[in-house]
């Protein structure tokens, strides 16, 4: 699939103008936008007209069934252009928004790596796939969100939308878990094909819904999109309008042909979507910031169209993916336009907004039009995807479900047009002062502004020309439903839908028209204030339970450990049983005599007041446990243990030199007979554990399965070997990359401390 390749090329301009094109990060930008016409024309080629969508497989644990599956369907095709063409507007409008420094350098290099992540979660053929991605969009967006490192409320917003939305990625794991397990198969065709049921289904569709609310916004968690306004205007415009927040849309019109039947997921849609609607719609109404406006305006759609493609209607997915397409066609006009209003008149308050219609005469009229297509007025293009929305609701069988949606749909649509009535008003009425001069290049002026009239032209174009765009989203909503057919037409005739479109209006723009525009919204919302008190109350705990447990006594960690770990055994024990006491006597005397020989010596590593001596009687216990190794038939684990302990040893000698020749006094803050009961406890507690667990087993052992295997699968004589490098080889790497951690752990230290001692010295010699 050659959009698989632009994915590529997105990421790779990415890393490359963000790590090697700094000081020339246009010609990464330039480079962005080649590869953003790419991935437009490829799209084209291979989606647009085919019988049959092109497909991909990028292989990875097959085994598993974890590989990476990619299909550019109807759907896909749409998503795909949204993205891409999105994404070259807004490179574009960046280029003169940004300087070109090292700041736009790393907007570059972030805002390419996550138009391919969001490339690769709408062209994503199961639920695993688009996982990856997913996670890649969070972590992008937690880059661009808190691109100015400076700022501290983009710091604090960076941190909270990234984790919001990563804890929907892991509820998204969790599902991928799930579905895997009990129905075999991610994929969303298969899903839609078996329409799977269960209690595991069950807590798969709760953690779906969890993971699409996250990312969407949606209540409880619809707290994180307004503060992520802190970012650049080009990332807001993106991001939180037209792409990331739609990754959650996303994930629910792929899956909801599939579970969509189910009552639990229809009225946990409808519920956020219209508790989101009206929360968002309210909250846009009161914003003085224009930006802030349009963020809390994003809520509020995303609810709509939370309702539309989750309720389970066919016709009401067809509407969704329609409203999807205008939402982000007006929505990324009217971010961007008011980014241009901001970078000219350096203000972005609702009641200042007049002032640009003298500055900036046809960015303003761009700016009118985007909004009256977000109100829903016709002859625009939102006024044709909203009136599809109420058919489908009205049209929809489904009980109660339908009656509430649709009820909270107008609600929401009451106060859509209100916010929108509001900040038309501050359009359109007589400039309190003219506006300031501010010196823009020609070239500048125009890559700010035609972006903004180009997407005003589409919300018109779209709109006049609706049955043709109609015909053209039918493959898109085929390919999520079969059912999913529709049409959409300019004038729909008189009918009830056009009746309530008429009453949302004229009630909406009342309120909106005599809603004052100095309303002002000061402080973080109520959601963003409980996030923070939570994470806040969370590092507090945290630092308080680490002053407790983290006393620097070594010690005290050992007998910790070992008293938690004991008092667990024990509690098993007590439950199934001591093992038995032939569990105790082994078939050869001399084994026996080794482990007695075995425990002399580390009975007399702890008692004797010698550090030399200790070592060595330390190394005697290593050698022990090699002879016990070669009498089980384990000489390669024999030869091991004798190199390390050897080893060891030396080592433990090396330390001596610089050491006191006896042990230092025990610290008297527990009694002796105490560190005797917790070592005798351990030592009685492990080896009946274990003894336990050994009589406890219920199924064959896999040591003869993983004989079998070593020669024919791994090409291995050496059991053991195979088993590290080949079976459990990820078990191995983990341990390794754990050993090189605290390897560099422990250099960093060594040279904090030297850095430490050359200092004090230098102060000394002074």
């Amino acid at each position: 699939m050659a959009l698989l390749v632009a994915v590529l090329g997105l990421f790779l301009v990415g890393v490359a103008t963000a790590v090697g094109l700094r000081r020339r990060p246009l010609v990464g930008a330039f480079a962005g936008l080649a590869v953003f016409l790419a991935g437009v024309a490829a799209t084209v080629v291979e989606g647009v007209g085919v019988d049959e969508a092109p497909t991909a497989t990028v292989k990875w644990l097959s085994a598993l069934g974890l590989d990476l599956h990619f299909s550019l369907d109807g759907f896909g095709v749409l998503m795909s252009l949204i993205v891409l063409v999105l994404g070259f507007a807004v490179l574009t409008y960046a280029i003169a928004y940004f300087e070109h420094d090292e700041t736009f350098a790393r907007f570059v290099g972030v805002f390419l790596a996550f138009a391919g992540s969001m490339t690769g979660v709408v062209i994503a053929s199961d639920l695993f796939t688009m996982f990856v991605f997913w996670e890649l969009t969070s972590i992008c967006s937690f880059l661009l969100i808190g691109l100015n490192d400076k700022s501290e409320s983009a710091r604090q917003a960076a941190v909270r939308a990234l984790l919001t939305t990563g804890a929907g990625g892991l509820c998204l794991l969790g599902a991928v878990a799930l579905l895997q397990v009990d129905v075999g198969t991610t994929r969303f065709t298969d899903l839609v094909a078996l329409q799977p049921t269960g209690t595991l289904v069950d807590a798969a569709i709760v953690l779906i819904l969890l993971g699409a609310f996250t990312k969407s916004a949606q209540f409880p968690f619809h707290f994180w999109l307004p503060g992520a306004m802190a970012a650049p205007t080009p990332v807001s415009a993106y991001l939180h309008s037209a792409t990331m927040v739609k990754a959650g849309i996303v994930l629910l019109a792929r899956t909801s042909p599939a579970f969509g039947e189910s009552a639990f997921w229809q009225w946990w849609v409808v519920i956020a979507g219209c508790v989101t609607m009206l929360i968002g719609g309210w909250r846009a109404l009161r914003q003085n910031d224009a930006k802030l406006l349009l963020a809390h305006s994003t809520v509020s759609q995303l609810g709509l169209l939370t309702v539309l493609v989750g309720i389970g209607s066919p016709l009401a997915l067809y509407a969704g993916v329609a409203h999807l397409l205008a939402h982000a066609v007006f929505k990324v006009g009217l971010f961007l336009g008011v980014g241009v209003v901001d970078h000219e008149l350096e203000t972005r308050e609702v009641s200042r907004l007049a002032e640009a219609r003298t500055r900036l005469p046809l960015v303003t009229a761009s700016l009118v039009v985007a909004t009256l297509s977000m109100a829903g007025i016709i002859p625009f293009f939102g006024f044709v995807t909203k009136e599809k929305a109420l058919v489908a609701l009205l049209e929809a069988d489904l009980g109660n479900v339908a009656t509430i949606a649709l009820v909270g749909v107008v609600a929401g649509s009451v106060l859509s047009v209100a916010y929108s009535a509001r900040l038309l008003r501050a359009l359109v009425r007589r400039p309190l002062k003219v506006a300031a001069e501010h010196h823009t290049s020609r070239v500048g002026a125009i890559l700010l502004a035609r972006p903004v009239v180009e997407a005003a032209g589409f919300s018109l174009a779209f709109g006049l020309f609706a049955s043709f765009v109609g015909k053209v989203l039918v493959a898109p909503a085929l390919s999520l439903d079969a059912d999913a057919k529709g049409k959409l037409v300019l004038w729909p005739g008189i009918d009830d839908a056009l009746l309530i479109s008429a009453v949302v209006i004229i009630v909406g723009s009342f309120i909106g028209w005599r809603a004052p525009l100095t309303a002002t919204r000061t402080g973080g919302t109520r959601g963003e204030r409980t996030f923070d008190r939570i994470y806040d109350s969370t590092l507090g705990f945290a630092k308080r339970i680490t002053a407790a447990t983290q006393t620097g006594s070594l010690p005290m960690y050992v007998a910790v450990t070992a008293v938690v770990a004991t008092a667990a055994m024990l509690s098993g024990l007590l439950l199934d049983g001591f093992p038995s006491a032939a569990s105790f006597v082994d078939d050869s005397p001399m084994t026996v005599l080794v482990a007695l020989l075995v425990a002399v010596f580390a009975v007399a590593t702890v008692v004797v007041p010698l550090r030399f001596t200790a070592a060595l009687l330390l190394g005697g216990v290593g050698y022990g446990i090699a002879v016990l190794f070669v009498m089980r038939g384990a000489p390669d684990l024999a030869l091991t243990q004798l190199l390390v302990e050897t080893l060891t040893i030396v080592i433990f000698l090396l330390a001596l030199r610089v050491m006191p020749r006896r042990f230092a006094p025990a610290s008297q803050w527990v009694p002796k007979w105490a560190r005797a009961a917790v070592a005798a406890a351990i030592g009685v507690v492990v080896p009946c554990f274990a003894l336990l667990v050994r009589e406890s087993r219920e199924a064959p052992s896999v040591a003869a399965d993983y004989l079998t295997r070593s020669v024919d699968e791994a090409g291995g004589a050496n059991v053991v070997n195979v088993i590290l490098v080949d079976f459990r080889g990820f078990d191995t790497m983990g341990e390794i990359t754990v050993l090189a951690i605290a390897a560099l752990g422990v250099v960093n230290l060594v040279r904090v401390a030297e850095r430490q001692r050359r200092a004090k010295s230098a102060g000394s010699a002074k």
